[in-house]
């Protein structure tokens, strides 16, 4: 692992532009559950092992429009999560890497738990594909408006009822995550559709570079970030560094690191181990 770790440095020593990559296993070292099959599901969340409520089937839409209670029981716990959590070192080890070498670079992440930008990631740096959790959006929906997730859960974990449901400004409906769930067709995906953009406009930017691709816990049961990762491995001159404990495979020329995200990070930037 030692000279993977060491070929994997000199590829992001020489980048002239760098894509930071995130699945769920990016906060699995920040103490998060990363939802990996069923049984990942069940551990974090051991009433739904009784109802025989899977991952996809807690995140469906469907709940806010039969019960926005129970609904919000799922996403208000996991909304209290997130605000709770301190991302691991290596979120700062990045930033810090990224400064002192003064490189553009853009964060593209499946993760709605906003850790990047708690770790101190700039906004405008940032493409959320599957949106956020600390953003709302009317359940209907009545219009296109996004607006901030400021409220407060107290959650019921006997029943994963939550005593709190958030109401759109405009109709008083229920609101839900601005996240893109599982069988969804009321998403609103505009604030997405403009970090998109700016991502577009990096990579164009960035066109003939040495762009190296920095995949951190990204696994295949919703492969979006690993098919993001190899488009953008596929245009000349760009790298990707794989890092995935269960999953690492990928082709020559790029490389695979077979270790979680904190010991990726902390192999590929030897400095941050000193």
């Amino acid at each position: 692992m030692e000279s993977r770790f060491r070929e994997a440095a000199d590829v992001l020593a020489a980048a002239q532009a760098l894509v930071i990559t995130a699945g769920a296993g990016m906060g699995v070292d920040s103490g998060l559950p990363d939802f990996r099959g069923d049984t990942g599901f069940w551990t974090a969340y051991p009433l739904y092992r009784k109802l025989g409520i899977s991952f996809y089937d807690a995140a469906n839409p469907e709940h806010f429009d039969r019960d926005p209670a129970f609904g919000w029981g799922f996403y208000g716990h996991r909304t209290n999560l997130y605000r709770d959590t301190v991302p691991h070192d290596g979120f700062r080890t990045l930033l810090d890497w990224i400064g002192e070498r003064g490189i553009d670079f853009f964060v593209a992440t499946s993760n709605v738990d906003g850790q990047f930008q708690k770790a101190g990631f700039p906004e405008e740096a940032i493409l959320e594909v599957h949106g956020s959790i600390h953003h709302l959006q009317c359940t209907r929906p009545c219009s296109m408006q996004i607006w901030e997730n400021r409220e407060e859960f107290l959650i019921d974990e006997e029943t994963m009822c939550s005593d709190n449901v958030p109401r759109c400004k405009r109709c008083g409906d229920p609101a839900r995550p601005n996240i893109l769930m599982f069988g969804d067709y009321s998403w609103i995906g505009d604030r997405t559709r403009r970090q998109e953009e700016r991502f577009r406009s990096f990579l164009t930017r960035h066109g003939g570079k040495r762009i190296v691709v920095v995949e951190l816990g990204a696994g295949t049961a919703v492969p979006t970030i690993r098919a993001m990762s190899e488009r953008i491995g596929s245009i000349e001159k760009a790298r990707v560094i794989r890092v995935n404990p269960r999953e690492p495979e990928i082709s020559p020329p790029h490389i695979s690191l077979a270790c979680g995200a904190l010991e990726g990070i902390r192999g590929i930037i030897p400095e941050a181990a000193e």
